[in-house]
């Protein structure tokens, strides 16, 4: 557990090194948010209300999912992918803990500064310049740092199983492109999923995309209370499961066909 800790701190203070990217990155996620809090404010036009959901909720919307995108790594995240073209995975299986566990603690570094650096000081300028909406309470501010909790588990261990590809073909790239674009539409990302159809709410709610944004959202926004938001958290819980378990399915047989090929 020290280890995992000491990992977690060498990855994130390795974060605040990188201050002009960050502040870069901070930069562009703020003006995206400004112009998607644009379309929301010109789609909504006269009503007050879409879905359940006010104009206040939805420029809230705008701004939470912009703070998420470094926190989640939901454009791209190749190191796992990257540790096995280079061949350092070999000396990676090598460390006194789990292949999984090393690029878990690593990416909760990385994880937590980014929350801290890009999803909070968006969040703040956003106060400053719009009426947002705020969690009530201490139940729905434990709720939305659950939620955040485990939107970040399933989101990593949704990564790292994409980029287990890298052992069975030479440029998985292609693959982790696709399965990221997929996981903007399906998350709720773009837009809220209550704007969609029925149908394709369910079918999005097969996948474990939901459960990294869509989820989080309705969480900090007070939409799911009561057993709603008990199922919502329960559905994170089991898509960790769910990714983790296979996740170390596909690794054990990723690192079997290394060594039988004598990598």
């Amino acid at each position: 557990m020290r280890l995992f800790w000491e990992l977690c701190k060498l990855s994130f203070q390795r974060q605040l090194t990188y201050r002009a990217a960050a502040l870069a990155g901070l930069a562009t996620n703020f003006f995206f948010g400004l112009l998607r809090a644009a379309v929301m404010t010109a789609l909504y036009g006269a009503r007050r209300e879409v879905a359940g959901l006010s104009l206040e909720s939805a420029i809230t919307f705008t701004g939470l999912t912009q703070a998420t995108i470094a926190f989640l790594s939901l454009f791209s995240w190749y190191d796992v992918m990257n540790s096995v073209y280079t061949g350092d995975i070999s000396s990676d299986l090598l460390k006194p803990m789990s292949y999984f566990t090393f690029w878990l603690a690593q990416d909760l570094g990385r994880a937590v500064a980014a929350l801290l650096m890009r999803g909070l000081t968006i969040m703040i300028a956003y106060a400053l310049m719009f009426r947002i909406t705020l969690p009530r309470g201490w139940q729905q501010w434990l709720a939305l740092a659950v939620a955040l909790l485990l939107s970040w588990l399933v989101s990593f261990s949704w990564r790292f199983l994409i980029n287990l590809a890298a052992f069975w073909t030479p440029n998985a790239l292609g693959i982790g492109r696709f399965a990221f674009g997929l996981s903007w539409f399906l998350s709720g990302f773009l837009m809220p999923l209550r704007f969609f159809p029925d149908w394709f709410v369910r079918l999005c709610n097969l996948t474990p995309f939901p459960a990294t944004i869509n989820t989080v959202i309705e969480v900090y926004l007070g939409v799911l209370t009561g057993p709603e938001l008990i199922q919502a958290l329960l559905g994170q819980v089991l898509w960790v499961f769910i990714l983790v378990m296979t996740g170390h399915l596909v690794l054990r047989a990723g690192v079997q066909k290394l060594v039988i090929q004598g990598g």
